[in-house]
């Protein structure tokens, strides 16, 4: 019988002191050391580990955020589209009466000549004190004639100089007619009381073209109109190197000039833009208006097509706060003989023509002709046609070729 050896023995037996490997043999625990005390390998804390939420406690949480989320949308909405309507209800009422919606439910057709419709835009001097009973010169008068079917539109200024008869009145410039067909309101069925009935009917009977609708409009609207779309850029092209200036144009607030313009594209707010439409370069001082009034009608046009185009573009149309801006500029300062429904149906159409189908027109540079000259009359500067006073013949022809007649 073998003797087992003991582990001394063992270890005696090599001189290295080797120990065999024994399956009763425990091996050392490295998270121990020699000592009696155990210590940690790794000393740092362990980071306790959150299980992740469960997936339907993470649906329930997201839901909760694109409920409260998609309610204040909501919210706004309804608040944004409650203050718009307010703005525009009240400001219709204002330019339209209570009827104006009612038309906007049933519009009718619009007064049109061969899918043409004319408006007469005609712009206070000064603006309207008396609330709006029309007794100031219009000082800026323009026809604005769309073409329903083929989408194009021309905008043509009438000089407010032109030397005109006035029926029931005396021969005068014929920014007076506004101002004479308000005086007789009362005594005449067909007359109005802002005066654009008669003025409608001396543009009508001297230009050869028919007055489909009118609308008077205080220089506030145009003001306003321009900050409410955010400003308008223009692009001043004067004879003169140096552009345009006017000094009697001045600034209520600081009594800077307001047209101090140079050549090359500028951004306009209200007032700016308001004072290049006033400005006609004929006090001391001035320079870039060598056509005088007609420099002035030229900008008129431009910055109006200017703003049709930035309200389309910019997304006025599609914010609250603009858009109701835009109500209130036009709310107290534009009187129409248009219903609710018309202005609707126009707008439509309008919206429809881009601005290079917009054509600006002039009577002093009708097909490269000056179709008006000017004249001494009653110890007033005045503009009579070239063919010659009273002969309003070539100045018809030239609308009806507008017009496409």
């Amino acid at each position: 019988m073998k003797r087992r050896r003991t582990k001394e023995q063992n270890t005696a037996s090599r001189p290295d002191g080797f120990v065999p490997f024994s399956v009763n043999h425990s091996l050392p625990n490295p998270a121990y050391g020699l000592g009696a005390e155990r210590r940690r390998i790794n000393p740092e804390p362990q980071q306790i580990l959150q299980a992740p939420p469960e997936p339907e406690k993470r649906k329930r949480r997201w839901g909760k955020i694109f409920k409260r989320t998609f309610l204040t949308v909501v919210l706004l909405a309804i608040i944004g589209g409650g203050w718009v309507t307010w703005k525009f209800v009240s400001n219709e009422v204002k330019v339209f009466g209570w009827d104006g919606l009612w038309s906007l439910i049933h519009p009718g057709p619009l007064n049109n000549q061969n899918g043409r419709v004319n408006i007469l835009l005609a712009g206070d001097s000064v603006g309207r004190t008396d609330g709006g009973g029309g007794q100031q010169l219009t000082d800026s008068i323009m026809i604005v004639s769309i073409d329903t079917q083929n989408h194009t539109a021309f905008f043509l200024s009438v000089p407010r100089d032109m030397y005109v008869d006035i029926p029931g009145f005396a021969s005068s410039k014929i920014n007076a007619a506004a101002e004479d067909g308000a005086s007789a309101y009362g005594s005449h069925p067909e007359y109005d009381a802002n005066g654009m009935g008669l003025l409608s009917q001396v543009v009508s009977q001297k230009m050869g073209i028919t007055v489909d609708y009118y609308a008077l409009v205080d220089y506030a609207a145009f003001e306003n109109a321009v900050d409410a779309v955010g400003g308008i850029s223009v692009n001043i092209q004067s004879s003169d190197s140096r552009g345009l200036y006017d000094p009697s144009v001045t600034s209520p607030t600081d009594s800077r000039p307001l047209v101090d313009l140079t050549n090359g594209v500028h951004k306009l707010n209200g007032q700016e833009a308001l004072g290049l439409a006033r400005a006609r370069g004929d006090s001391a001082g001035s320079y870039g208006y060598g056509q005088s009034d007609f420099t002035r009608t030229q900008n008129q046009r431009e910055m109006l097509i200017a703003i049709e185009d930035k309200a389309v573009t910019a997304g006025v149309l599609s914010n609250p706060i603009k858009l109701g801006n835009l109500f209130d500029s036009f709310g107290s300062n534009i009187e129409t003989d248009m219903t609710l429904g018309n202005a609707r149906e126009l707008y439509n159409v309008f919206k429809k023509i881009p601005s290079a189908s917009i054509a600006s027109e002039s009577l002093n540079s009708a097909n490269g002709h000056d179709l008006l000259t000017g004249k001494v009359i009653k110890g007033q500067d005045v503009l009579v046609p070239a063919a010659g006073t009273g002969d309003f013949s070539a100045i018809q022809a030239f609308v009806a070729q507008l017009s496409g007649q």
